[in-house]
């Protein structure tokens, strides 16, 4: 090669790399980061949720702390129970009788009063002067009764003698009994003014509480008017009136047939206890809107607990359900279709035990079929729990409802 054509080759620039192979290399490198980058985000996740298994058959393998409670055998007390309300044995809106004016109110608002006892006074000038004028009447018309007696006889003589007709005679004795009638109608009217004198004093009909005066004294009555002076109710004793289904009929009927059934009433929390009495009468026909039948209960109300108007919740004692199987209703879990609790086996694990609720008093259940006396069921911590997972117990406390009466209402 010639000097002139090495020194052209030295004074080039070297040759730059084809492009397109540069291009393919770079590509290829992202892919296989990105290739890297989801092998290890599936690694991890895999980590992470054998983790997660391991975690969860380590908690599985764990014992569930929960409260349980024994079931017993004892005699439980059966109630029904209803709405009521609290109903005045009697009430009565008192009336004037005649009109006058209103002289004496001989009562305050809110007195017990008795049957006969003075409530108030209306003016009795007016009734007292027809009396005299009706007596005054009665005088008079005696007195010319008298004297016409006494030409009767006279007349009688003298027909007798052949001086005077049989009609004169006829006509004196038809005037000696119009004076028979006048007396009469006269006795009558002295006899009303006396009663009008009696209406008065207007006294109380009945024994019981009477509320606000409706009326003052001073004004004028009449025995028209449509509210009255005052009103009076019945409270001691009370009546309260309450509904029970009408399939639970037969039922008390059959023990209303046995004994006096007893009766309690509760405030509207249905806690506190207020009164207790006696099943006096049902209704003579069921509600059909609602299916129920009336009941009718006395009370004696001494201490004023009861009001006329008051709601109250009513609970019907109505037999002893002896030797029966009882467990705390905090055990008594809802399935699809059946109650059931979970019973604590003899190697501590949860068994799920269908149960059949007979009845439930307060927080006491009944159970008809299901459990056995002496048997352990869970109360506490049932939400932790699986068919066969293993527990540790320990006793509830609501167990302790198993060791008094159910209710504030227990047995009579």
């Amino acid at each position: 090669m010639s000097g002139s054509n090495i020194s052209n080759l030295e004074g080039r620039e070297p040759a730059a790399p084809p492009r397109a192979n540069s291009g393919n290399k770079s590509h290829v490198g992202r892919w296989v980061l990105l290739l890297i980058v989801i092998i290890g985000a599936v690694i991890a996740y895999q980590m992470h949720s054998r983790s997660q298994a391991a975690s969860k058959d380590s908690s599985a393998t764990q014992p569930v702390s929960v409260g349980v409670t024994t079931v017993q055998k004892r005699d439980m007390p059966y109630y029904l129970t209803g709405l009521g309300s609290v109903t005045a044995f009697n009430t009565v809106t008192v009336h004037s009788r005649v009109d006058g004016e209103l002289m004496k109110v001989n009562f305050t608002e809110g007195q017990f009063v008795h049957a006969g006892d003075v409530l108030a006074e209306i003016d009795p000038r007016p009734f007292q002067v027809a009396l005299d004028q009706a007596q005054g009447q009665l005088a008079k018309d005696i007195a010319s009764q008298n004297d016409a007696k006494v030409d009767l006889n006279r007349y009688q003589q003298l027909w007798q003698e052949g001086v005077i007709p049989r009609q004169q005679l006829d006509s004196q004795q038809a005037t000696v009994g119009q004076f028979d009638g006048a007396i009469q109608s006269d006795k009558a009217q002295i006899d009303n003014q006396k009663l009008q004198l009696t209406y008065c004093r207007i006294t109380s009909p009945i024994a019981g509480r009477v509320g606000l005066r409706l009326v003052d004294a001073g004004n004028i009555v009449h025995a028209a008017d449509a509210n009255g002076m005052l009103v009076i109710t019945q409270v001691q004793p009370v009546a309260v009136l309450f509904t029970l289904p009408e399939d639970n009929v037969p039922q008390v009927v059959s023990e209303m047939k046995k004994r006096q059934l007893s009766v309690e009433a509760y405030a509207r929390d249905n806690k506190a206890m207020l009164a207790t009495g006696k099943l006096i009468t049902l209704d003579n026909q069921i509600d059909q809107t609602t299916g129920t039948l009336k009941f009718k209960s006395k009370f004696d109300n001494q201490d004023m607990s009861l009001w006329p108007n008051q709601f109250v919740n009513v609970r019907l004692y109505l037999s002893v359900k002896k030797d029966a199987i009882v467990v705390s209703s905090a055990a008594i879990q809802k399935g699809v279709q059946d109650s059931f609790v979970y019973v604590i086996g003899a190697n501590n694990a949860a068994e799920v035990r269908p149960v059949q609720v007979d009845f439930t008093e307060g927080n006491v259940s009944v159970i008809a079929q299901g459990l056995k006396e002496g048997e352990q069921v869970v109360v506490d911590g049932a939400d932790k729990l699986q068919p066969g997972a293993a527990v540790t117990s320990h006793q509830a406390a609501s167990s302790r409802a198993l060791t008094g009466n159910s209710s504030p209402g227990s047995t009579p």
